[in-house]
């Protein structure tokens, strides 16, 4: 046997690393740890004669009481595979750094990404979909705080994402009777938010008011 790496297979790019090669290193590492262990036992059968037990007797002469070419070449292999042991656990930590690493740098850029969209779909609910341009005193509409002017950006459920025509805010008043609505408009360059409660009042509709479409 020669002392050469039992590593045979490399894990490649560190950016495509998984957890299977890392238990691929980790058996091999098992796999060393059980052939040292062999060898050991083989050195022990030997009189108990370790790595470091003399070879030769108290006159200088090679012992007859065991078999040396079973210690040294035992010894050798030992040494050998206890060094593909040592590089096989660097290579261990550093596939596992790296599996950290890269785990953590998808963690990061998928909280980013999640930032971002988050950040997007914000800015999409300000973008206004309708417009305020006539409001009865006295009625629903006016009883919340809706102004002229108003420019919508969300009413109940609608915005500017699922906003298609005004009967989309029809269908929620007429679902909302008697419920508040909440209703986010701009005013005067701020993003004003209000309660509307659809109901009966004496005037014509649940609103008493009139909303058109921004056109884009």
């Amino acid at each position: 046997m020669t002392c050469r790496s039992e590593m045979t297979e490399c894990t490649g790019d560190p950016s495509v690393i998984t957890m299977h090669d890392v238990q691929k290193l980790i058996a091999k590492k098992d796999e060393l740890e059980a052939q040292i262990k062999a060898f050991y036992e083989v050195l022990e059968d030997q009189k108990s004669i370790g790595m470091d037990g003399p070879l030769v007797d108290i006159e200088g002469y090679p012992r007859t009481d065991v078999d040396l070419y079973q210690i040294r070449t035992a010894r050798h292999n030992i040494v050998c595979l206890q060094n593909d042991h040592k590089a096989i656990m660097k290579d261990i930590e550093e596939a596992l750094h790296n599996l950290h690493a890269r785990d953590k740098e998808k963690r990061v850029k998928d909280e980013v990404e999640a930032q971002a969209e988050a950040l997007q779909h914000n800015l999409d609910l300000l973008v206004p979909f309708a417009k305020v341009d006539a409001v009865t005193p006295g009625s629903p509409a006016s009883m919340s705080g809706l102004q002229v002017g108003d420019e919508i950006t969300a009413f109940g459920s609608v915005n500017s994402k699922n906003f298609q025509n005004l009967q989309n805010i029809a269908t929620v008043v007429q679902h909302s009777e008697g419920r508040p609505l909440s209703v986010t408009v701009i005013r005067d360059g701020k993003s004003v938010h209000l309660g509307l409660t659809p109901q009966r009042w004496s005037g014509k509709g649940l609103l008493g008011c009139n909303i058109i479409p921004i056109k884009r």
